[in-house]
């Protein structure tokens, strides 16, 4: 752990972490004012200047008149003692270098520039005096994100024009410049606000999150509560315990769609907006976001996973929002779990950590049956609105044709709603026309060519994708691999197939399809998701994306295309995501006034899985899972960690597996057992020929260390990359 925050004098040894990979901090000497732990500042490393933070006093090492000095301290308060705890004791978890974990905190544009004005550019009202392909991509950007405003740089490179295109339009008047404050305050949000009206066990959930955060001691909670039963004003009152205090809080959410509605139900709160951290904001509010986090000002961020690494001064709540997500864990760079560093983050800083879900994790759930987390249950809807009724379609008797994948009695139901001016849902968890596209002449599928993936049929786009590496190409006219024209079929169904059936059995009806691939920015898919929560659409057919907490009050029936999708493969957690997202896109029905039925069509009607869902009896599930993971020696009640090692030769990456296999001493030494190497389920990514191993340990094992000590036993080539994933939630 670091020491206390102290002064260093001019002139003196300090260590400055910076975010270039390196293996330890470097030696500078203080600037003629002094600095102090935790000042950001820029120093020279090489012929570059580069960002970094005062991370104690220097080793000594050198003499101090031949260490280069501290170019500037930057004009920001320095990064909190508790803060810089937790990038450490993170990096240590997940065994990150220290640079790496530090970059995740230093993700905002501009920080070295000065305060003062900025310009800033919308839409304005004019018109351009000519029309251009470069000036019309510059109007629909903004016509997109109305309200919005933009740096030029920031506003050319999302149009994909030059900066000048940008400065014809503002002479014109289309586009509005203005000088405006840099990183402007927040307004004011009043915690002393009324919020809406509780029923007795809301009211009882949120006095006990008010006891907890009152406490100003470090504490989680699992907020357990049904869909539709206001989890959401249950843990605002916690947020307006945090204000109250005068210290910040944060919320976190899955998928950004979420954020415009959240954002009302906290305007209307604490009658204003609070800050927001995610894809779908501006560099410029992203800058102003991370400055006012700083100083403390901006009292509440709204936000995606990294916000969990902003320089909060004062932090004393965490809220996960839909807590089980599996959107939480960062799968690419640095490799974490947002839900697990919500909780070491809140240790950190002595605050609390909400978990809120209808369908907690097995991590959660074992944690509160241990007593390590509290638990608090909303067994109810809000309201009037009472639970779906749920049903299963055995598809064994459905006799459906070929290429069809509605059953009679799920289109009786659509209709059923359709005459009555309700909202359906037709739920298939896979992106996409079909997964497979195959060659009726020669047999091939159409594979990615830098991976070991099959190409995704995106007919809306006209493009074949690759979900793995994000390889896109347009829809061949002949076979790739025999050049035989007319021969290309779909196999299977997508989320955009299924609105063509939908579409041919409902002619008369507004079809909506929601799925991530559709949709630009996330401006673009939040305006459709509140199109539809005005009763824009009949039918919504839609992948996991609906399921993620959304309210779409006219919707009173569920479909599920396929509700056996998920139990295929050998995942650990195959069970327990699909129970978790049957659940989810089920509990989307009857939210309002008006019931609500889901109906589940599936190959395995009396699959355990399945007949839990219908069951209801969640804790049995959770119980029967919690006994088949211990038996096992897994997750929860085990340790595990994945390693990748990836080349452009596979030789090369077998080597490495086989050296680590060959020499687990570290690992036995506490009782850990190595499985593998063999070749990754999808063996090849952007090129590179991929081997996992997977390490098994006891709960209480001290598996880093393990780790650590085994891997520095061999040698890494230069052309592979290894990677160490602690508690993996995916084995692909």
């Amino acid at each position: 752990m670091i020491s206390m925050s102290r002064f260093h004098p001019p002139g003196t040894p300090v260590a400055v972490l910076t975010t270039q990979p390196l293996d330890r901090a470097l030696d500078y000497r203080a600037p003629a004012e002094g600095v102090e732990d935790g000042a950001y500042v820029e120093v020279p490393l090489g012929p570059r200047k580069v960002l970094g933070v005062v991370w104690g006093t220097g080793t000594g090492d050198w003499p101090v008149e031949k260490l280069r000095p501290i170019l500037r301290i930057l004009p920001v308060p320095p990064m909190a003692q508790p803060f810089r705890d937790f990038i450490e004791r993170s990096a240590s978890y997940t065994l990150t270098p220290l640079p790496a974990m530090l970059r995740l905190g230093l993700r905002a544009p501009g920080l070295g520039d000065p305060p003062g004005k900025r310009r800033v550019y919308s839409l304005g009202t004019g018109e351009p005096d000519r029309a251009t392909d470069a000036r019309t991509a510059v109007l629909q950007a903004l016509r997109e994100r109305p309200g919005d405003v933009f740096a030029l740089s920031e506003l050319a490179d999302m149009a994909g024009v030059s900066t000048s295109v940008v400065k014809g339009l503002v002479k014109s008047g289309a586009i509005l410049e203005q000088a405006t404050a840099r990183d402007a305050d927040y307004p004011t949000l009043d915690p002393k606000r009324p919020g809406k009206t509780l029923a007795p066990d809301q009211g009882e959930a949120a006095q006990a999150l008010r006891t907890s955060v009152k406490s100003k001691t470090y504490g989680t909670t699992l907020l357990k509560g049904v869909t539709g039963s206001g989890k959401t004003e249950v843990y605002l009152e916690a947020v307006a315990e945090a204000l109250a205090q005068g210290r910040q809080a944060l919320v976190l959410l899955p998928e950004i769609a979420l954020t415009a509605e959240f954002l009302t139900r906290v305007e209307a709160r604490f009658g204003a907006r609070p800050a927001e951290w995610h894809s779908g904001v501006t560099q410029a509010e992203r800058r102003r976001c991370w400055s006012r986090v700083s100083t403390g000002q901006a009292r509440l961020v709204v936000g995606a996973r990294s916000s969990l690494f902003l320089p909060f001064q004062n932090l004393g709540l965490i809220v996960v929002d839909e807590e089980h997500d599996t959107s939480y864990k960062q799968e690419d760079g640095v490799l974490y779990s947002a839900r697990d560093m919500a909780v070491l983050r809140a240790s950190c800083e002595g605050a609390q950590v909400v978990l809120a879900t209808a369908t907690p994790s097995l991590e959660s759930w074992a944690n509160a049956e241990l007593g390590k987390y509290k638990r608090l249950d909303l067994t109810s809807r809000f309201g009037e609105a009472v639970l779906p009724k749920l049903a299963t379609i055995d598809m064994r008797d459905a006799d459906l044709p070929g290429g069809r994948w509605i059953s009679p009695a799920l289109q009786r139901a659509i209709e059923t709603r359709l005459i009555a001016g309700e909202q359906s849902l037709v739920f298939l968890n896979r992106r996409g026309y079909a997964p497979v596209t195959l060659c009726r002449a020669c047999g091939q599928q159409v594979a990615c060519h830098q991976c070991d993936a099959r190409m995704v049929e995106h007919r809306f786009l006209k493009r074949l994708m690759c979900h793995q590496c994000g390889e896109s190409a347009p829809m061949p006219p002949a076979c790739p691999s025999c050049g035989v024209e007319g021969k290309l079929a779909a196999v299977g169904p997508g989320v955009e197939r299924m609105a063509e059936e939908v579409t041919a059995l409902f002619p008369e009806a507004r079809v909506a399809i929601l799925s991530s691939d559709l949709f630009g920015s996330a401006r673009s898919l939040k305006a459709k998701v509140e199109e539809i929560a005005e009763g824009g659409a009949d039918i919504i057919v839609g992948t996991q994306l609906v399921a993620k907490g959304h309210n779409f009050p006219r919707l009173t029936l569920v479909g599920v295309i396929d509700a056996d999708l998920g139990l295929q493969g050998s995942d650990l957690r195959a069970a327990e995501r699909t129970f978790q997202l049957m659940r989810q896109v089920s509990g989307r029905a009857g939210r309002a006034e008006k019931p609500g039925e889901a109906l589940l069509q599936t190959y395995q009607p009396e699959h355990p899985v399945i007949r839990a869902i219908l069951s209801g009896d969640e804790e049995a599930f959770l119980r029967e899972e919690a006994a088949q993971r211990r038996a096992a020696g897994v997750p929860p009640y085990g340790r595990m960690a994945g390693i990748v090692i990836s080349d452009p030769e596979a030789a090369v990456a077998f080597d490495l597996g086989n050296a680590l296999a060959r020499n687990t001493a570290p690992l036995e030494e506490i009782g850990a057992e190595v499985y593998g190497p063999a070749p990754a389920p999808i063996a090849r990514i952007r090129g590179r020929h991929r081997v996992r191993l997977l390490v098994k340990a006891p709960r209480q094992a001290p598996i880093q260390p393990a780790l650590t000590a085994w891997v520095a036993r061999v040698t890494v080539p230069r052309s592979t990359r290894l990677s160490i994933d602690i508690d993996p939630q995916s084995f692909l």
